[in-house]
């Protein structure tokens, strides 16, 4: 496999598949929040620096064919900005625009495409009426799958080398992001720097991982987060359990929750979970106490309460003192600790102090010596919102990617390139 920083494009034109899936304010169409552009920078100088041309695919959204709120033309003026260069526009990925542009495209130019998801072809989903017979669906499946394949050749025919910086929809078998592969020779496809530290930052942990590993894994479903801790399991000394997973848990052991959530389909799942660990000798840690509230809004009333003695018509929406003095101590004593999920209701900033916390005890152990690697959307917005991704040593882009590869599923777009 080719490394992108062992490889020279001088003169050469590259085709790269970026994530510029970028959030936009609803009214202005400005971009929001620039890091995954930011993310895609090394990646982009290396080919320019080196004398060669840049083609740019990426999607923004989900659109329904062509949707003018989705265009990626508000991504422009950003990466100008970081660029310091005029960035060219084609308006259709697969128009005359696009085939022209490319091939008139000089060494340190830089062209971004529109939206690949325009053209459904992309995702290689057919759009099925719900009285579709099997027969039909399996025709319209072969069929799009050819016309998916039509489009990454036409995109594949603009340039020479195909990179792969996208690590957010790596876990998906899209044309841009897998099928395009198939269309150059292995010494002319590789991953960008992005890719190769996220693959780098995950290795680390799954395979050379410190002790002790500390995961701390929140967020509100159990059904969510079964595989990546059913793995970790095998490979953790510590397993912290926090956020609304918490309660499906704890009804599991027979504990009162009150109105909070829980899977009830999920406790014999919870109680497996239970009993791996006990049988692996991993230190599993549940909340001991938690902020409980009398509704889902910002001026709900709250107490605190043990756990598993959550009062009826309450429900717990965050951890409380004692767990977050609790779940500190593990991590401070880690050399590894990875982090996905919330411990609460993070976007309320009432029910946001247990993640928080959990954010700045991550931080403190990377001071400390410890390796630490952060995924999933609030664990990265509270790292950020703390002003603490300088103080981690890795934040991970993909959320659903990250915890796929952490499941240990092989991802189409990293399986295309590195292969199997």
């Amino acid at each position: 496999m080719k490394m992108i920083q062992d490889f020279n494009f001088k003169g050469r034109k590259a085709i790269v598949r970026v994530d510029f899936n970028v959030p936009l304010d609803k009214k202005t169409f400005v971009v929001t929040d620039d890091t995954r552009i930011k993310g895609a920078l090394l990646t982009i100088k290396k080919i320019i620096g080196d004398g060669g041309s840049c083609i740019l695919m990426s999607h923004l959204g989900r659109p329904e064919g062509r949707m003018e709120k989705y265009s990626l033309k508000p991504v422009l003026p950003v990466l100008e900005k970081y660029l310091g260069m005029q960035v060219l526009f084609a308006d259709d990925c697969l128009g005359d625009s696009a085939v022209s542009m490319s091939a008139a495209l000089k060494p340190g130019e830089v062209l971004l495409l529109e939206n690949v998801r325009f053209y459904p072809e992309e995702e290689g989903k057919p759009v099925l009426p719900e009285t579709a017979t099997d027969e039909e669906k399996k025709a319209a499946k072969a069929a799009m799958k050819v016309k998916q394949k039509e489009l990454a050749k036409k995109l594949a025919a603009y340039a020479e080398i195909y990179v792969n910086d996208a690590f957010g929809t790596a876990h998906r078998a899209h044309g841009t992001t897998a099928v395009i592969a198939d269309f150059f020779p292995e010494d002319k496809r590789m991953f960008g720097y992005l890719i190769n530290s996220e693959l780098a930052a995950m290795d680390k942990v799954l395979k050379s991982a410190g002790r002790p590993f500390t995961a701390v894994m929140g967020g509100a479903k159990v059904s969510d987060k079964i595989l990546i801790i059913d793995n970790l399991l095998d490979r953790v000394d510590n397993l912290i359990i926090g956020g609304g997973m918490t309660y499906t848990f704890i009804k599991a052991m027979g504990g009162k929750i009150g109105n909070s959530l829980c899977e009830t389909d999920k406790l014999d799942v919870a109680k497996a979970v239970l009993d791996k660990a006990k049988a692996k000798g991993v230190n599993l840690l549940l909340p001991v106490d938690g902020l409980n509230a009398d509704k889902f809004e910002a001026d709900a009333d709250t107490y605190v309460s043990a756990i598993d003695d959550v009062k009826d018509g309450w429900m717990g929406l965050d951890i409380g003192e004692k767990s977050i003095k609790l779940f500190e101590e593990v991590i401070l004593k880690s050399k590894t600790v990875l982090w996905n999920g919330p411990m609460g209701v993070f976007e309320i900033e009432k029910f946001a102090k247990g993640t928080t916390a959990i954010a700045r005890a991550v931080a403190k152990a990377t001071e400390n010596g410890a390796f630490t690697l952060i995924g999933g959307g609030d664990s990265v917005a509270a790292i950020n919102k703390n002003g603490l991704a300088d103080k981690v040593s890795y934040v991970s882009t993909g959320g659903g990617a990250m915890l796929e590869y952490m499941e240990g599923k092989k991802l189409p777009g990293i399986v295309a390139i590195r292969g199997e």
